[in-house]
This record gives C-alpha cells, structure tokens and sequence, in this order.
C-alpha cells in the first residue's frame, strides 16, 4: 500500500460518523485542557484513558489524539485575550497577540492564528501521510541493539531539554524504570518488586501511573491555586483584512517548518519551537524594534510552529514506537491498551487504524477551525468557575474510571499514592516526563537489552560493534555531557533574551 492510497483509506474510517463524533469530543476536551492553566495535554488525555477499554480502537485514539493538538488551539485564545496563557508554548503569543487585543483587534488576532494554526496543521499532516511509511520501511532494518540505543537517546533528549537538573532527571528516569519492573519477570516467571502482593504480579497498571502523576496531582495543584483571570478584551472586528493575510503568509511557511524540524525530535518540547519561531520572525523583520507593540508576524510563525510541532511529533512514535513526551506516551499507552504496537510493523498489521488517525488529523483541525470563534466566550466563562469545584469533578471521575477497569481497591491506592508522590515531586521541581516516558518504555528497553545480550552471548560491548546503535548511544551521551556543560543556562533561547519589552514581561 503506498501512501496516497493509505491516505484514502484513513478518510473512509475517520469519516464515518461515530469517529467524527469521538474527534469533536475529543477537541472539545484538548480546547478545555489548553484554555485552564496548569492543566495541560497529558491531564486531559490521561483523564480520559479509561474509556480507552470500552471503545473501538480507532475512536479512542482518534479521540486522544484530538485531545493531543486540540490543546494548541485552547492555549491562545486566554493568551491572546487576557494575557493568559493556558500552555507553557502559548506564552510566547502573549507577547504580540496580548497587545493586538488592547488595540482592539482580538478578533483579528483570533481569526488569523487560528487560518495560520490550521494552514499549518493540514501541510504538516500532507508531510507525515508521505514520510511516515518511508520511514517505516526503514526502521524494519533496525535490530534489538539499535531500538535498545534509539528508546535511550529518547530517555537523555527528555532530561536534557526539558529540565535543567541532570540529578533530578536522571533519578525520574531510575524510578520510571524501577516502576516498569514491578510485576512477574517475563523470562523466568519470578516475581520482582511484588512485596508478596498477588495484585502487583501483572504489573503497576498503566492507568495508576499515568492518572496519577498527570491526571490527578495536576488537578490538586490548580486547585490549591486562587487565579483570577483579568478582564477579556473585546472583541469588535472578527474578519481580518487583505493585508493581514498577506502579511502572514511568509511567518506561517516559516513558522510551520521550524515546529515540524522540532516536532521529529524526541524529548522535545514545543515551547522550544514558538520561541525559536518568534526569534526568527524578529530576526526577518524589516521592524524588529516594534516587537512587542502587536506585529501580527510575531503571533502567526509561533502558533504555526506550534501546530506543526504537534503534528510532526507523531512521527517518531508510528516509525520507531518512541513517544517524545508525556502526552505522546500516554497515546502510546491507549495503542499497547488496544493491543497494536507502535512501530513500523503498526502500517502493515493495523494499517486501517494508523491511517485512520493520521487522516483524522484533517478532520480534527477542520473542527477545530469550526469551533473556533463560537466557544470563545464559553472558555473564558469556565476559567471563573472555583477551582475546588473543577478539582472535585475530576477526581471523582478518576476514581471511578481507574475502578472499573479491574475492579480493584488496589487500583485506587496507587492512585492516591502515586498522585501524593506527584504532588510532591512537582513542588521540589522534579520532572515527570522522564518518569513517564521511562515507565511506558521500560518493558521494551528491557526487552530490547536482554535481545542483545542473549545473541552476542552475554557481552554488553556489542552495542558498539553495531554502527547505528554506537552513533545513537554516542549521541545520548552528548546530549547529558552538553547538558552538564550549560550548567543553568537553557539550550535555546529564553523569553529573557528576547528584549524584554514585551507586554508578558512588564
């Protein structure tokens, strides 16, 4: 099957009316998600994984997914308006999209981020349809040493871009690691960490871990916070004029290309390419000194990039089976839970569902691009509801949804415990990617190491002996020296860098 024909075959299963269906809800959810602050794309997709067990396997990911780049649409809409932004990659439209909105062209601000967002979004879909089976085809000629290399350059890229403190990323890791052991060996059969519980003999469950450290410690943190949203600007004009597009045009092709280079990387992160993004808009610019003031290049590039990024990220999971973030990995989760293996051999043993997502990808961002400018005033209605309340509903939602999967109290008590432990981690500034990325990956790193030792007969030199996994691992271990070496200073460019007259910064 090539491309374009795999490509047609996704239309027909994202089209039919139940995955329509599941692609709204799931970009309601992912606008919701984007719009709270603190809450976030793993929260939501991680609160909504246990219906993962009851639902088809491509309406649930179709629905997840949804949740994964609908969050981008959400965080610029309090950015833009009220200064807020609702993800950490939206802060960067503060500082233009902020000022537009105080000279009265929120509307336009809106309607043009959300033309360059989808424009964006449906060129970085059309690349993926095209480069992932490729790809695919390519990763079939990697063996047990180079996926065992590839899934720990994954683990280092995380520490190494995400947090400043290689310590604390390195003990996220072990933990992560730790966690995925609990259980029944799968060679011998013994069991390892189980402290004489029959329950923990299959494992910590995947929904304990993820709900908890995403799901539910999020959601006791917003709640311990008392924010007030300040005043909504108004918005008087929606439709932005000729020049407005026409200005926008070359950010976006820009914009769109820096978040899709980004999004291939695994372990990074988008704020990287909204920054990076912004940077080169300044740089372009025949008035870089009226940055900050509401150039609309400064809100189109970013949230372009954005887009793109999120899009392009899926790449390295549906070639490889390498989630380059938390929410990536939480998407894994719902695939392991529907019995499909990401990886290359995912287009020819699940061809229906892999193609169904990616099409769905166009789906998704026509709907999104639909709701847009009707659920505005709505989202910024639910930012003044007390948190309390928020935080109630959703832990019981939680508990309810990690019970009846199994059944089982035990279930509950690690959910408490590991949301307790999360809460905990948070306020020291631990980083919890690595831990989840580690957890859901730690199976198959195990797997891959144990493959390589048991062919070269027991010498753990062989992973240098194969060229591609002596480069990956070479390259792992750069990206951990680099990071020792920077010390405090980030590997890219700060808002603090970015002359600090920006509104977001004032």
């Amino acid at each position: 099957m090539n491309s374009f024909q795999g490509l047609l075959d996704g239309f027909a299963v994202a089209l039919t009316p139940e995955n329509i269906l599941f692609a709204l809800i799931g970009c309601l959810v992912g606008m919701l998600v984007g719009v709270l602050p603190g809450i976030g794309q793993s929260a939501g997709m991680a609160l909504l994984i246990p219906l993962t067990y009851v639902l088809p396997p491509a309406g649930a990911i179709i629905m997840l997914a949804s949740i994964f780049y609908g969050a981008a649409y959400g965080g610029r809409i309090t950015s833009i308006l009220m200064n807020i932004p609702g993800e950490s990659e939206s802060v960067v439209t503060t500082f233009e999209g902020y000022p537009m909105a105080r000279k009265g062209r929120a509307g336009v601000a809106l309607s043009v981020t959300a033309i360059t967002s989808f424009a964006g979004s449906i060129i970085s879909v059309i690349v993926v349809a095209f480069a992932a089976l490729p790809l695919s085809l390519l990763a079939r000629y990697l063996g047990p040493p180079e996926y065992f290399a590839l899934m720990v350059l994954g683990l280092c890229l995380v520490v190494a871009l995400i947090d400043k403190s290689l310590v604390k990323g390195v003990l996220m890791i072990g933990l992560g690691l730790f966690l995925a052991q609990v259980g029944a060996d799968p060679v011998q059969g013994s069991a390892r960490f189980s402290f004489g519980s029959p329950d923990l003999l299959s494992g910590i469950p995947l929904l304990a871990v993820i709900m908890g450290f995403f799901g539910v410690s999020d959601v006791l943190l917003a709640a311990g916070r008392r924010h007030i949203p300040g005043a909504m600007a108004k918005i008087e004009r929606l439709m932005p004029e000729r020049k407005d597009l026409t200005d926008s045009v070359g950010s976006t092709l820009r914009g769109t290309a820096i978040g899709f280079i980004f999004g291939l990387i695994p372990g990074m992160v988008a704020a990287v390419s909204t920054f990076a993004s912004y940077v080169t808009e300044k740089r372009v610019s025949k008035h870089p000194e009226k940055f900050g003031t509401g150039v609309i290049q400064g809100i189109t590039g970013p949230e372009a990039a954005n887009k793109s990024f999120e899009i392009a990220s899926f790449i390295p999971l549906f070639t490889l089976g390498i989630p380059g973030s938390a929410a990536l990995a939480i998407l894994m989760s719902a695939f392991l839970i529907q019995g499909v293996t990401p990886g290359p051999a995912m287009f020819t043993q699940s061809p229906d569902l892999v193609w169904g997502v990616i099409a769905s990808m166009v789906v998704g961002n026509v709907i999104l691009l639909i709701l847009n400018f009707p659920l505005v005033k709505v989202w910024v209605q639910i930012l003044k509801v007390p948190a309390d309340i928020l935080g109630m509903v959703v832990i019981a939602v939680s508990v309810v949804g990690i019970y009846s999967v199994n059944n089982s109290l035990v279930d509950i008590l690690l959910l408490v415990l590991f949301s307790l432990l999360a809460v905990m981690l948070k306020l020291l500034h631990f980083p919890l990617p690595p831990l989840v990325l580690a957890f859901v990956l730690g199976g198959r790193i195990e797997g891959s190491f144990r493959q390589t030792l048991v062919l070269s007969g027991g010498n753990p030199l062989t992973f240098l002996t194969h060229p591609i996994a002596a480069t990956i691992l070479v390259i792992a271990a750069a990206s951990i020296i680099l990071l020792k070496l920077r010390r405090k200073k980030p590997l890219v460019v700060k808002p603090a860098t970015l002359e600090l007259d920006s509104p977001a910064n004032r």
